[in-house]
């Protein structure tokens, strides 16, 4: 990975769109920039596997398709065993026919990739197909009615987990995605947040290059179900780095790097008071919780910080 052509300015990102525009999905929705940023820094051929979820449903609403290139449309639950016969299917091809064999992208929401798809992602990391599985995580099962998921964070109120007299939100923490992936034995993982897209394309750069299954965890702000502004998507994605609540890191053949290393973080109530999704963590009664959720990020936090050899 050391040759790779990594880029600086965001100038330099190829200007060729293989994601047209008129889709449906949601002003200030952070999927379109991922799924724009990863068809230009993978190149061709590729074939995409979605697994059903917001960017399907408003990406191919019928008879339109917003897709440049060959697409494929699956359950909530198969989207990584599709994307394994896919990828053997070229593999064999190839050493038979001689066809350059494409690389396979799979988009997944948090509820197709944490719970629904989770067996069919373990399958295919433990058989080393040769894949990106990237998760495009909004935190809830969105397209459906904004469900809790097992990336939904602890305290967010959703229609499953009302925060009210009964209980104050999510009470379980969220899934760590990336040392799930890691602990299969896999050669890349890393996490990705649209504030910080030259970050993000050197990523998707990287996993593109290695043969063998990486996985891409993104923050996808939702303004739909998280309740804020939608012109303060970029604002909100760029708090929950910079509040160390999504660590920007990567782990590439056995070594951690933070990529973004917040010395001074914010405080983490400058991200919850954008949501109305945590608008109860912020009254008294919920101070316990919300103190709760501030020593989660830091221990996760003195985690990754030991797992890179940094000394705080």
């Amino acid at each position: 990975m050391s040759e790779l052509k990594t880029i600086k300015t965001l100038k330099e990102i190829p200007r060729k769109e293989q994601f047209a525009p008129g889709h449906r999905l949601c002003a200030g929705c952070g999927i379109p920039q991922l799924v724009r940023l990863t068809l230009k820094a993978v190149p061709d051929p590729k074939v995409v596997v979605n697994a059903t979820g917001c960017l399907e449903v408003a990406s191919t609403i019928f008879p339109y398709t917003a897709w440049r290139i060959p697409w494929v449309h699956n359950a909530f639950e198969n989207s990584a065993a599709t994307a394994s016969g896919i990828e053997a299917a070229f593999r064999a091809l190839e050493k038979k026919k001689g066809v350059k064999k494409p690389k396979i992208i799979v988009f997944g929401g948090d509820g197709g990739t944490f719970d629904i798809g989770f067996q069919a992602l373990s399958g295919a990391l433990e058989r080393g197909h040769d894949l990106i599985y990237i998760c495009y995580d909004n935190e809830a099962y969105m397209n459906t009615g904004i469900q809790r998921s097992g990336a939904t964070p602890k305290g967010a109120s959703t229609t499953t987990s009302p925060a009210g007299k009964v209980i104050p939100g999510k009470r379980e923490r969220k899934k760590d995605l990336i040392a799930i992936a890691i602990a299969h034995g896999i050669r890349y993982a890393a996490t990705l947040n649209p504030a910080y897209p030259v970050d993000m394309y050197n990523k998707i750069v990287k996993a593109a290059s290695i043969e063998g299954p990486t996985v891409l965890h993104y923050f996808s702000p939702c303004p739909t179900g998280w309740y804020f502004d939608p012109s303060r998507s970029i604002e909100v994605a760029r708090l929950a780095v910079q509040t160390r609540l999504w660590p920007l890191y990567e782990y590439a053949d056995g070594k951690y790097k933070i990529n973004i290393l917040v010395k001074k973080p914010k405080p983490l109530e400058d991200y919850l008071k954008l949501q109305r999704r945590f608008a109860h963590l912020l009254r008294p009664e919920n101070k316990w919780l919300l103190d709760e959720i501030k020593r989660d990020i830091e221990e996760n936090w003195k985690r990754l910080l030991k797992l890179a050899g940094i000394e705080k």
